[in-house]
């Protein structure tokens, strides 16, 4: 599984749309096998899932996104965990202990 956390120097940023870094984990049995920070390469709002979709994100965390957005990481197939705060790597190992 994939999951991608929107990046700035360590911690999840706080807006989707504006977010210049993705910091993409690939995980096994619960566990992360790797990571690489990648670049939206000033991408905007709604080209930001097809970015992810492109990369065969499973899960997005991030902090605020708004509802265009949203809809468009679902129709991409790309599941959401909004609201997140803090540094990036804990809210991954969260993610995957079910928290």
């Amino acid at each position: 599984m994939k999951i991608a956390v929107t990046y700035d120097n360590g911690t999840i940023f706080q807006h989707f749309g504006k977010t210049e870094f993705f910091k993409v984990y690939e995980t096994e049995n619960n566990q992360v096998v790797s990571s690489e920070v990648i670049s939206s390469n000033g991408t905007g709002h709604g080209a930001l899932a097809g970015l992810l979709a492109d990369q065969s994100v499973d899960v997005l965390i991030c902090g605020g996104i708004g509802g265009g957005a949203q809809a468009a990481l679902a129709e991409a197939g790309v599941e959401l965990c909004s609201g997140a705060q803090g540094d990036a790597d804990q809210a991954v190992e969260a993610y995957l202990k079910g928290e």
